[in-house]
């Protein structure tokens, strides 16, 4: 049996965050519109987890007031009274009194791709990346393949753009400048089918 959704045709911030969503999948709000996350694959997930542990990992053992929060809600600067984005993962030190749906200070965001939302040959997969690259305080987006090996890193320059190309890999190490972190690319997909084979 079909149904229809009850999804308004546009809202704002404000309305989406009050929304009563209709079933129980994650929804994100682009340019006024309610859009629902596919469930994550299982690569997709393992990737999660492992990234979540050793950046969490990470900022406990540096002793600081940064933390790593799955599925931070963002708000772009650009058309921010109409999106509220959803990266997978987000790092912020900026300390809160109240609850708050806006992270606020995110300087590193990470998405995983899955073969719903990637195009393995381009980086700019859907508009999530950009608009992550106009929220100030951000520094690096990370971007991680789930149907492959490969990773891609955008780093705010000093002169606070961002550049043209993002970083590449499929092998080596991938260093995060934002949190002082370096991550073995390989190591995020142990446990998962794309896990090399033991020499």
């Amino acid at each position: 049996m079909s149904y229809a959704l009850d999804i308004p045709p546009l809202m704002t911030v404000e309305e989406f965050l009050v929304w009563d969503a209709p079933d129980g999948r994650t929804w994100q709000l682009v340019d006024g519109e309610a859009q629902a996350m596919a469930p994550a694959s299982r690569t997709h997930g393992v990737i999660q987890s492992r990234l979540s542990q050793r950046i969490g990992n990470h900022l406990d053992a540096t002793g600081g007031r940064c933390s790593v929060i799955s599925a931070p809600g963002l708000i772009p600067r650009i058309r921010s009274a109409t999106n509220f984005r959803i990266p997978d993962l987000g790092v912020t030190c900026t300390p809160y009194e109240q609850e708050e749906h806006a992270v606020a200070g995110v300087i590193l965001a990470i998405e995983i791709l899955s073969p719903s939302n990637q195009r393995e040959t381009q980086w700019e997969m859907g508009t999530n990346i950009w608009s992550y690259t106009t929220i100030p305080s951000l520094r690096e987006i990370l971007i991680v393949q789930s149907s492959r090996i490969g990773a891609l890193l955008l780093r705010r320059q000093e002169d606070h753009a961002w550049p043209g190309e993002p970083i590449s890999f499929d092998t080596g190490d991938i260093r995060l400048e934002s949190i002082d972190l370096t991550i073995p690319l390989h190591d995020l997909y142990r446990g998962t089918r794309l896990a090399p084979s033991p020499s």
